[in-house]
């Protein structure tokens, strides 16, 4: 794996972490294309050496990422919970 693979395997994980982090996953699209494009120029600055073509891929796998075919999950309200039932026990003391 040469220098520049693994620079782009750090930016790329930087990139899924800061993902993770921010709730970016649950916003709209719009949304979610600004916050990539200013996440994008982030990683830009703390990785010079990355050209303008690895930043796309970033930016490409970063918007896949937040699209997945699966969805990554939904939040569940406490009201959407589903309640399990719990058997009643015949009451040991009734005759």
């Amino acid at each position: 794996m040469s220098a520049m693979d693994k620079l782009v395997d750090r930016a790329r994980d930087e990139l899924f972490s800061h993902i993770n982090r921010c709730g970016v996953l649950h916003a709209v699209e719009a949304d979610q294309r600004t916050w990539m494009d200013e996440t994008i120029e982030y990683i830009a600055e703390r990785y010079p050496d990355l050209n303008d073509q690895a930043l796309k891929n970033l930016y490409d796998v970063g918007m896949r990422f937040c699209k997945p075919a699966i969805p990554h999950g939904n939040p569940v309200s406490p009201a959407d919970e589903p309640v399990a039932e719990v058997p009643q026990e015949a009451d040991a003391t009734a005759a």
